[in-house]
C-alpha cells in the first residue's frame, strides 16, 4: 500500500497505482466522499476503484482530534513547544555550526520550553508531566473510538473501519510526545476490554474481501492541502517550477534510456542526477513559496537542485565528470542511498 503524496488523487491515478503492483492507497476524506458512485458507507469502508486498487479514506474525526491546532492533543500546554528552538532563540554565531548547510537558520531539536499558552511567555518543559499527559490522551482517544464505532455500527449496520492517518513527521517531530502517545495507545488497547481492535489495511482487506464487504467507487480529485485540491501547489507564486520539472523529467528519462548499464563514476552521476530531480520535485518547495514563510529559502533550494541536476546531465553527456565535484554533490545531498536511475527508463 501507499500513502499518496499530499493525499493527492486525480481521475485515473488508481490505474497507475495498480500497475505498479500497489494494492491499496490512502486519500483525503472528500476524495472518497465525492466518489462515483457515492460510496454508501463513506470513509468507514474502503472502496474498490475501477482498476481494482482499493482506496481508504481518511477519517476526519480522528484527524481533528490529533491534528487540530485548537482541539488537537499536540497543543496541550504540557507538551514541548516545537517553535521555541535554540536555532532561533540563541545568537547565530553561537549556534552556526548546527545550522542548515545551505546557510539558513533552522531548527536544531534543542527546545527548552513547553507550549504553556498562546503568549510568548513560556514555562520550562517538564518531560515527566508531558509523558503523563500523553497517557491521558491515549485513554481519551480510546474512549472516543468506542463511542464513534458504536454510533457508526448502529447507523451503518456494518463493522466500520476507522482510517486514522498521521504522518511520521507529526509523531516525534511536530509533536514530540507523539510516539509516547502512540505507544500507550496500543498498550492500553491490548490490555483493556475494548469493543474494537487494531488491524492493518492488508489484514482488513483479506478479511472483508472474503465476506464481500467492500464498496465500489471511483474517488474524486482531492488532496489534503488547504481547500482540498491543488491550489497550494499550483498558483501564481509557484507555477514557474513546473516547466523546469517537466523538462528535467524528460531529460532524466532520456539519460536512463541512453545509458541502460552504467558503471563506476557514470553510475554514481546518474544516480545522483535522479536524487537531485526527486529533491527538486519536493512538494514543500511550492508549498512554502505559496505560504510566503521562508519563500527565499524554498526558491534557493529548488534552484540549487535543478542546477545541480543540469550540471550532472551536461557532465554525463560531455564526458567531463569530475570525481571531486561529484563527491561534493553526493555529500551534500545523500538521501535515497539505494536509488537506481533506471526507474526512469520508459523501456524496460
Amino acid at each position: 500500500g501507499i500513502w499518496l503524496p499530499e493525499c493527492g488523487f486525480h481521475e485515473g491515478l488508481d490505474h497507475h497505482i495498480k500497475g505498479a503492483g500497489i494494492q491499496y492507497f490512502f486519500l483525503e476524506t472528500h476524495g472518497l466522499m465525492h466518489g462515483q458512485p457515492l460510496p454508501p458507507y463513506g470513509v468507514y469502508a474502503p472502496a474498490v476503484c475501477p482498476s481494482g486498487a482499493v482506496a481508504f479514506g481518511r477519517d476526519s474525526e480522528t484527524a481533528k482530534q490529533v491534528w487540530s491546532s485548537v482541539e488537537g492533543y499536540p497543543g496541550d500546554f504540557s507538551y514541548r513547544d516545537f517553535y521555541r528552538d535554540v536555532g532561533f532563540d540563541l545568537d547565530s554565531d553561537y549556534v552556526k555550526s548546527y545550522l542548515d548547510p545551505y546557510g539558513a537558520k533552522t531548527y536544531t531539536g534543542l527546545k527548552y520550553y513547553r507550549v504553556t499558552g498562546k503568549s510568548d511567555r513560556k514555562g520550562p518543559y517538564i518531560m515527566q508531566k508531558a509523558k503523563e499527559k500523553a497517557t491521558e490522551h491515549a485513554l481519551h482517544f480510546i474512549r472516543e473510538r468506542e463511542r464513534q464505532i458504536s454510533a457508526l455500527s448502529e447507523k451503518l449496520h456494518i463493522q466500520p473501519v476507522i482510517t486514522a492517518m498521521y504522518d511520521a513527521e507529526l509523531l516525534g517531530h511536530w509533536w514530540f510526545e507523539g510516539p509516547d502517545w502512540l505507544d500507550q495507545l496500543f498498550r492500553e488497547i491490548d490490555r483493556s476490554n475494548v469493543h474494537f481492535r487494531t488491524i492493518t489495511p492488508s489484514g482488513y482487506l483479506n478479511l472483508n474481501r472474503r465476506e464481500q464487504r467492500l464498496q465500489v467507487s471511483e474517488p474524486g480529485m482531492s488532496s489534503w492541502g488547504e481547500r482540498g485540491y491543488s491550489d497550494v501547489w499550483l498558483n501564481e507564486k509557484n507555477d514557474y517550477v513546473y516547466r523546469h520539472l517537466l523538462k528535467a523529467t524528460g531529460r532524466m528519462i532520456s539519460l536512463a534510456e541512453r545509458f541502460p548499464a552504467a558503471e563506476g563514476i557514470l553510475l554514481r552521476a546518474l544516480n545522483q542526477a535522479a536524487r537531485e530531480l526527486l529533491l527538486s520535485q519536493h512538494s514543500d518547495w511550492p508549498f512554502i513559496l505559496k505560504s510566503g514563510t521562508s519563500a527565499g529559502y524554498a526558491a534557493e533550494r529548488f534552484r540549487t537542485h535543478i542546477e545541480q541536476f543540469y550540471f550532472l546531465c551536461q557532465a554525463i553527456i560531455s564526458g567531463t565528470l569530475s570525481n571531486e565535484r561529484l563527491t561534493e554533490i553526493e555529500e551534500r545531498d545523500r538521501i535515497f542511498s539505494d536509488i537506481d536511475y533506471r526507474i526512469y527508463a520508459s523501456r524496460q
